[in-house]
């Protein structure tokens, strides 16, 4: 039955989310004097959310929305060597290596034999290029989406200009939200693997009633879930 299967990235593949909690930790320590970290973390999480529109998903997007943050928290009085050190940060963490998930490259090798491998991930063009770059598993993939988002009609354009068919095409990845209700939506099959850190933002109820929606508990549970579903 299954002929593609389509990979997120961040988070599925490698890590990501615990570089952003670590500088969001250096954040609130830069503005301690000015708000509590609760506070300041929920203040940034609003202008997040607030600029998503604006800058999109990705690192650029969040260290815009730890400046905007500053400013707001001081009332403009933020001192020009905290914003000097916020932007230090990010480029910090533009610059972190990948550290990949275990299993990752055995999994795509295993599966590479029996099925099209597609990597569908979201976020600022340069900086996933780079990561994927770095992983070191482009090669093992026959088709590669940078997309700012992703929802039904992005899923529905790329299985269609990819030939992938939806019946017979499953996503795999660890947000509910981007990479498991939109499959469905469209008529694919949606892999969940959860990760202990994920956004807030990607939060939703899971879809256990559907009838496509699988969980596993990691990467290397994989290929038995897929012989099964095949």
């Amino acid at each position: 039955m299954l002929q593609t299967i389509a990979f997120d990235a961040d988070d599925t593949l490698w890590e990501n989310e615990q570089f952003y909690r670590l500088t969001e930790q250096e954040f609130r320590s830069l503005l301690s004097d000015h708000a509590d970290g609760d506070h300041l973390s929920d203040r940034l999480l609003a202008a997040e959310k607030r600029n998503l529109k604006i800058y999109g998903f990705g690192i650029k997007g969040f260290v815009l929305s730890m400046i905007e943050t500053a400013i707001e928290i001081t009332d403009g009085q933020v001192p020009t060597e905290t914003i000097a050190k916020i932007l230090a940060i990010g480029r910090d963490l533009l610059g972190h290596p990948i550290e990949l998930l275990e299993g990752a490259g055995d999994v795509l090798d295993t599966l590479a034999g029996s099925y099209s491998l597609m990597l569908i991930t979201k976020g600022d063009l340069f900086d996933q290029e780079r990561k994927i770059a770095q992983s070191g598993l482009a090669e093992k993939f026959a088709a590669v989406e940078i997309v700012p988002d992703k929802n039904a009609a992005v899923y529905r354009r790329i299985f269609a200009q990819r030939g992938a068919e939806p019946g017979c095409t499953a996503m795999v990845g660890n947000s509910l939200k981007s990479d498991i209700v939109p499959v469905l939506e469209v008529g694919a099959w949606g892999i969940f693997v959860p990760h202990a850190l994920t956004w807030s933002l990607e939060h939703v109820e899971a879809p256990i009633d559907h009838d496509r929606f699988r969980q596993i508990e990691n990467l290397k549970a994989l290929p038995d879930l897929l012989s099964r579903i095949s």
